[in-house]
């Protein structure tokens, strides 16, 4: 247990879409807004050594929150197997060993549902994650982020290092990103809808059948779970953070076209990658660790993510 009240805590990745939630769930539960560090990439590359060791240096944190990856959907994931792979793998390996070295009390290290096995049973267990190769796509960020789970649970048994491990399923909310080149399922299908039916088209094209199923948490509840997690868990075993549910994609671009207001159809590109059949995390370990179980469904998510959308675009 950590009260995280005057505690000097580095959030990295903390201006990206979740972290700028995370720091307000922070700020949320009493945290000064001066103890709170996010390091921008113009000031600190975390994937060079000397960088990371003057973060260190320069604001002594007891507390590290590594939420920083470079990361994308699909396309982003296949065009960028190489980079994706070692800005991840160095990211996490450096901010984890001189976290150790520097005395830091708590490190929280977040990976991504993407380190699981392409075939793992429906829901998702913990106890499944090294019963098989991710899927192919995603591979390379998948592994070099499951990286962070071998060398927290090493430097635990070696040094006695407090590093826990947190496995979110995708996220979306108010915030995300909807480049086309690099974003999600759930914010490239509602910049889609919201073009088309802007543009008065009748059709939006989608990657793949449609058929694969996901598991979506809102970024708020994600949030959430991470400030519980740092505060009340100090294990060695890895904890999914998710909604425990699933949706077919072709159902959720029924629901986000529903919502939007787009009424024509949908041209499903069998030619491009599905990616992982299916998505649904086992989320009971989170809840009996650290009290953490989802509070926003679907619908209300979507309607949240879309109105800040379209309210973004409005006042370009």
């Amino acid at each position: 247990m950590i009260n995280l009240k005057n505690k000097k805590t580095v959030v990295t990745g903390g201006s990206g879409f979740l972290g700028s939630h995370l720091v307000e769930r922070l700020l949320a539960s009493g945290c000064a807004r001066e103890d709170i560090v996010c390091p921008r990439s113009a000031d600190y590359d975390l994937t060079t050594e000397a960088d990371v060791s003057r973060l260190y240096r320069e604001h002594q944190p007891e507390v590290v929150i590594h939420l920083a990856a470079v990361v994308g959907g699909i396309g982003a994931n296949r065009n960028h197997p190489g980079s994706f792979c070692y800005k991840n793998l160095v990211m996490g390996a450096m901010l984890m060993e001189h976290a150790r070295r520097h005395g830091v009390r708590k490190f929280v290290a977040v990976g991504t549902v993407c380190a699981y096995p392409k075939f793992t049973p429906v829901p998702f267990r913990e106890e499944d994650l090294w019963k098989g190769y991710p899927e192919e796509t995603n591979a390379p960020y998948g592994l070099a982020k499951k990286m962070m789970l071998v060398l927290s649970q090493s430097y635990r048994a070696e040094y006695g290092f407090n590093s826990i491990y947190l496995l979110p399923v995708n996220l979306y909310g108010p915030g995300d990103n909807f480049d086309l080149a690099s974003s999600h399922v759930i914010p490239a299908l509602v910049r889609k809808c919201y073009e088309a039916k802007k543009d008065r088209r009748h059709t939006v094209q989608v990657w793949g059948t449609g058929t694969p199923t996901r598991e979506f948490l809102y970024v708020e509840d994600a949030a959430e779970a991470i400030v519980l997690a740092t505060e009340r868990y100090d294990g060695p075993d890895p904890v999914n953070i998710g909604a425990g549910f699933e949706i077919s994609i072709k159902d959720l671009a029924n629901l986000i076209a529903s919502l939007v207001g787009f009424e024509g159809k949908f041209i499903w590109d069998n030619s491009k990658p599905d990616g992982q059949p299916r998505r649904c995390l086992d989320t009971s370990r989170a809840e009996k660790y650290f009290g953490f179980k989802a509070r926003t469904d679907l619908e209300t998510g979507l309607k949240k993510t879309i109105d800040w959308y379209v309210q973004s675009r409005n006042k370009q």
